[in-house]
């Protein structure tokens, strides 16, 4: 088996591991798990670094456990936390559960067949007609009250370092998660848990419970963490100024999710590039070289941007995002504004002053100064539109315009916008409605 662990190592995804645990990726090849809670119906960009492990360790010949916790997501990790969760209604995880497994099924492919093929679990399978006595007794049991209160995420909460203490139910999180391990690993061989470094705590209590619920047997159980990912300023990864960024185009659109790669740091991206793509060390040295020489150029963000855009998705809609890019930023054509959708249109004129005319206002034509003034108040007059228009430095949908020309019906993008502008950088939106 090629070296996983030393993989994972030089691209900055390695955080800690049980003792013999890169001794089984190098034996043979190895089941593995992470664990997705359905605290929403979609998973963002900071659920990435897990799906690219599960990636990883397919590739290298391992097999992937994708578990999505409907069971333990009815609870509440309290991991990282210091507030209790509020609980989510079934008819809320039923709808998350279904999302994060679509969004899982876009990098897995579920059907395949062969050793190590890709599996999907759901944990509310095998705990829904689990009763508590029996819980108590088979699972509680095993685990001391001293063992649990030792784990860093239990410790913090009581001694109110973090929140108001710990209500019951989640200092049961972990004693479920450990279930699950223990499950894995009788019907699917499953001796590695993988995740977060915030779920160290979580993931060693699985490893035990495989090892006191096998008594009379040597069961193997192992642990891995990646790091947890920040920016060069220490700041949260993963969120923008809109909130967080999401691996569904409905809730972050490609072009704002390609922009979010293409606008991090130098430091940053150095860093992603490794982290977030599938390219070799020799291509990332090559790369973070000529970056280094030509910073202005951005080539790391740029290649990172386009990766991680086609991981997620696929290399149509990079190019339409790079399209879209090059609207504000290069040599765009009327055509090409006429082939956004609206949602991609104001996504990438968002921020820029708009108007509103009717419909029946243009239907005839109108001049373009009194567009650029009365009818938009993009310009304070008309003498100021025509100073302007003089000075050859008004576009219409990015064509340069004169103060005979006349907007229509004709020149309406998608049915409902025109783009204003004045230079290279001042844009102004007109919906006609």
């Amino acid at each position: 088996m090629k070296n996983l662990v030393e993989e994972l190592k030089w691209r900055g995804l390695y955080h800690d591991s049980m003792p013999g645990t890169e001794e089984q990726l190098l034996k043979e090849a190895t089941t593995a798990y992470i664990g997705f809670d359905p605290t929403a119906d979609s998973l963002h960009i900071g659920s990435m670094v897990q799906i690219i492990l599960l990636l990883h360790l397919k590739n290298f010949g391992h097999k992937p456990i994708a578990l999505v916790g409907g069971a333990t997501g009815m609870i509440g990790d309290p991991s990282g936390k210091s507030d209790e969760r509020n609980l989510l209604t079934e008819d809320q995880l039923a709808k998350n559960v279904a999302g994060i497994k679509s969004v899982l099924s876009r990098f897995l492919d579920f059907n395949e067949t062969g050793a190590n093929a890709p599996v999907m679990v759901n944990n509310y399978d095998w705990m829904k007609s689990f009763s508590f006595i029996d819980f108590a007794r088979e699972v509680g049991k095993r685990i001391t009250v001293n063992y649990m209160m030792a784990k860093d995420s239990v410790k913090k909460r009581l001694s109110g370092e973090a929140g108001d203490g710990m209500s019951f139910t989640e200092f049961t999180y972990q004693l479920i998660q450990g279930y699950d391990f223990y499950h894995l690993h009788k019907h699917y061989n499953c001796v590695l848990q993988m995740g977060g470094s915030d779920q160290w705590g979580n993931i060693t209590t699985g490893t035990e419970l495989v090892r006191r619920m096998n008594p009379n047997t040597e069961a193997k159980a192992f642990a891995l963490t990646t790091p947890l990912i920040t920016k060069a300023d220490g700041s949260k990864f993963g969120k923008s100024e809109g909130g967080n960024i999401w691996l569904d185009a409905d809730k972050t659109s490609v072009y704002k999710f390609y922009q979010f790669w293409l606008n991090t740091s130098d430091e940053d991206s150095e860093k992603y590039i490794k982290i977030f793509t599938f390219l070799d060390k020799n291509v990332i040295d090559t790369l973070i070289a000529e970056h280094k020489e030509a910073a202005h150029l951005r080539v790391l963000q740029r290649k990172l941007a386009e990766e991680v855009t086609i991981l997620v998705h696929g290399k149509a809609e990079l190019e339409k995002a790079i399209q879209a890019s090059n609207i504000l930023f290069g040599n765009a054509t009327a055509d090409d504004l006429k082939q956004l959708d609206e949602a991609t249109f104001l996504e990438v004129f968002d921020g820029v002053p708009q108007a509103e005319i009717s419909k029946d206002v243009i239907s005839n034509g109108i001049n373009i100064v009194d567009v650029l003034n009365e009818k938009s108040g993009f310009l304070k007059s008309n003498g100021e539109a025509r100073r302007a228009l003089a000075e050859n430095s008004i576009s219409v949908n990015k064509e340069k315009v004169t103060e005979e020309f006349q907007l229509t019906t004709k020149d309406l993008i998608n049915n409902q916008f025109v783009l204003l502008q004045r230079g290279k950088k001042n844009y102004f939106v007109i919906r006609v409605r």
